[in-house]
């Protein structure tokens, strides 16, 4: 009844077999051998609405499988969408591979992926389309930064760990025998840094990676490189092993009970613990750390690493209005709570709450617990902070409390107009070395020409390096005063009270009324206040 035509057309002699109606020619093509061609509905529904003279009638047509390969916008995925045979060929593994090479397809092929989509082809209706992924690109990885691991217990780690006792209640002025290294200990190890792994687009373009930033160990006083492994830091003393920047060094440790008129004022090259209290008037001083295990009521202790105090410090106003009692270190300050004292350091961090002191932090001033401050800050001045986070700040008194914020701003912009006046007198020396030179040129004697030239040159050379160097520093302190005020911020996770006078670098805020919980900073040349949304 039907015959397949040499172009793939399935054809029906309409007056030898003179089919009734449309539905019984599409019947007997179901029935028949072309069951799976495709069936041209229209046209057989269109004979038998106007009847043709033609004796033949195109009643379907075979179609091979096709694939077509699409590449998304960033080139990191490759899909197929494979259309199965009707009547026709299916598509043959080494056909499916040719459109990917067609389509561009490099790298992130895998050929399970063909396999799999090409398998549809033996499960699905003939004519189905069906879409799965053929190549995937890789992202890069960034390089993992070199790290430290310590391999020892350092003080600071040692006084979280109060010791337990028999009862099971924890003694907080007893943390235990005192961490400990002998010459030759293995300080710190260093885990390298990592190159990172290229990505790359199904096209085959490489996506390069950022590699790990690779920080230098440092071997701080009282330790070494190892001269076997340099990645290694070991101890070259006997001492505490307290940890620096990118490494770790190693003290000699003072230990007293309490420092009284009786024992005198102390200076110690190392570190110091105190395991009881500081009585007033008394002076303490350290190259290292100093640790206080009770409270320092109007001392005087300045340390150039880290300075912890477990209980508080007290102080009161002198008749020059100074503080009595002065806590001043390069490190970090670390204390319950702090009443009229002088407190400088580059983080200060206060449990509880600091009542009508000064002071002075480079990075961060927090009062409060360090996963939820809600502490108290009030009455005083604080000199300098980059950011603070507090619970309250200020009384609902009113009373007058001053906040000055990257106030070290201020020597930045001072510094960068130095840099500016220098630049300026070396590109004056640069013209008049010009003019001179142009003067040289006309010298007759070539060779007193010739040194004159050489002389000229070097000093020319001199002053461009020179003016090189100082524009490079003005991008440095350009980007730090930046920064400075991009990350400068008043945290107040309760209360903000009035009263208030805010300075952030050359702006001031005074608070007239009280905020809730908000963050205060500098936008777009004002202060402004952002109240927490949660």
């Amino acid at each position: 009844m039907f015959k397949l035509a040499h172009n793939g057309n399935v054809l029906l002699d309409v007056i030898e077999h003179s089919p009734p109606s449309a539905a019984f020619v599409i019947e007997a093509l179901e029935k028949s051998t072309f069951c799976e061609c495709r069936i041209d509905y229209d046209a057989i529904s269109a004979f038998f609405k106007e009847p043709s003279s033609e004796r033949s009638l195109v009643v379907a047509s075979k179609h091979d499988a096709t694939l077509t390969v699409t590449l998304s916008d960033d080139k990191m995925l490759a899909t197929g969408e494979l259309t199965l045979a009707q009547g026709g060929k299916v598509l043959a593994l080494a056909q499916a591979k040719q459109q990917l090479i067609k389509a561009g397809v490099a790298r992130g092929y895998k050929q399970a992926f063909l396999e799999q989509l090409l398998q549809k082809q033996f499960e699905l209706p003939a004519g189905t389309t069906v879409k799965g992924i053929l190549a995937k690109g890789r992202l890069p990885e960034d390089g993992k930064s070199s790290k430290l691991l310590p391999q020892v217990l350092t003080l600071k780690e040692r006084l979280h760990t109060p010791k337990l006792r028999e009862d099971g209640t924890v003694d907080m002025r007893d943390f235990g025998k005192l961490a400990s290294v002998e010459p030759g200990t293995l300080l710190v190890r260093q885990q390298p840094a990592t190159p990172g792994k290229e990505g790359f687009t199904v096209k085959g373009d490489v996506l390069p990676a950022k590699a790990g930033e690779s920080s230098p160990l440092v071997a701080g006083e009282g330790s070494e490189i190892s001269k076997t492994n340099p990645l290694e830091l070991i101890s070259s003393i006997a001492g505490v092993p307290v940890e620096i920047q990118n490494g770790m060094r190693v003290d000699d440790i003072f230990t007293i009970a309490d420092v009284t008129v009786k024992s005198g004022h102390i200076n110690f090259d190392g570190s110091i613990i105190v395991t009881h209290n500081i009585e007033p008037g008394m002076k303490v001083t350290a190259k290292g750390d100093i640790t206080v295990m009770g409270t320092v009521e109007s001392g005087e202790l300045t340390a150039q690493g880290n300075i912890t105090i477990k209980q508080g410090v007290i102080g009161h106003q002198l008749d020059d209005k100074t503080l009595s009692c002065k806590i001043i270190c390069n490190g970090d300050i670390h204390l319950s709570h702090a009443q009229y004292s002088y407190l400088e350091g580059n983080n200060i961090f206060i449990e509880r709450q600091a009542s009508h002191c000064a002071m002075k932090a480079t990075k961060l001033l927090q009062i409060g617990q360090a996963d939820n401050p809600q502490g108290k800050l009030f009455g005083g001045e604080i000199l300098d902070a980059g950011m603070i986070i507090a619970g309250e700040i200020g009384n609902e008194s009113g009373a007058k409390m001053l906040i000055n914020m990257v106030a070290s701003g201020k020597s930045v912009t001072t510094e960068t107009d130095e840099c500016l006046k220098e630049l300026a007198k070396t590109d004056e020396q640069l013209d008049t070395l010009q003019a001179t030179l142009e003067k040289a040129d006309l010298v007759k004697d070539l060779d007193k020409k010739k040194l004159l030239l050489a002389k000229i040159g070097a000093t020319q050379q001199h002053y461009c390096q020179q003016a090189e160097q100082l524009e490079k520093r003005l991008t440095t302190l350009e980007q730090s005063l930046y920064e400075l005020l991009n990350n400068a911020n008043l945290a107040v996770n309760k209360k903000l009270h009035s009263g208030v006078e805010i300075h952030i670098f050359d702006k001031v805020l005074k608070t007239n009324r009280s905020y809730p919980p908000c963050n205060v900073k500098l936008q777009e040349g004002k202060i402004e206040i952002e109240f927490k949304t949660s």
